[in-house]
């Protein structure tokens, strides 16, 4: 049950801080993120020791936990990695992918096609979703760690920029070229376009930050 609990108690506070609604810099009062989680302590302590390990939580001796801070530094090293991981998931994605991981891409485009440029949270959650699809199909658990923990730090710096992005939608599109690739295997082509994709994200969020 405490392992169930603690794994509830991560997700629910990573979310937090993804979106800022922990933000950066900010001191982590356990007792107010039990009474706002209805956890105890055991599963806060656990998720949080968790969260630091990710880099997402600062641990600073006699002076407590911290939300860790987030800078235009963090952006290009992130981008730096994403973008080679990223090419290489997709091409192990175009070689390992089945029926089942391109029919959910398929559904996920077609719910993209009902969103307006308006909507930026609703196209920021479609793309973690088409990246989660991705990182599944490419069948190696990991790199898809590796990318996970690589994307949540992306997230945040997004958050931060949402309301000065423009044109979120037609960045996220190249989500059906990406899938057109996958499914014809053709594994070159489909690095190249993840890569323009996270290289296009990172300049809208630098331009702007």
């Amino acid at each position: 049950m405490t392992e169930r609990l603690s794994e509830k108690a991560y997700h629910l506070i990573k979310q937090k801080i993804i979106t800022l609604e922990l933000p950066p810099s900010e001191v982590i009062n356990e007792q107010d993120l039990m009474v706002d989680l209805g956890l105890g302590r055991t599963p806060i302590r656990e998720a949080l020791l968790q969260l630091a390990k990710e880099d997402l939580v600062t641990v600073v001796p006699r002076r407590g936990m911290f939300v860790a801070d987030i800078s235009i530094t963090d952006l290009q090293k992130i981008f730096e990695v994403r973008i080679v991981l990223e090419g290489f998931c997709a091409r192990l994605a175009a070689q390992r992918v089945t029926q089942e991981h391109l029919a959910q891409m398929e559904s996920l485009l077609e719910e993209l096609e009902q969103l307006s440029n308006e909507d930026v949270e609703a196209l920021m959650h479609s793309d973690r979703h088409f990246h989660q699809l991705l990182y599944q199909a490419a069948d190696n658990e990991f790199l898809s760690e590796a990318l996970n923990r690589l994307y949540a730090p992306s997230l945040r710096l997004w958050h931060l920029a949402l309301d000065r992005l423009e044109d979120v939608k037609g960045t996220i599109e190249l989500h059906r070229d990406i899938v057109e690739a996958v499914k014809s295997r053709d594994g070159a082509r489909a690095e190249a376009l993840i890569q323009q994709h996270v290289s296009e994200f990172q300049h809208k969020i630098k331009a702007v930050l």
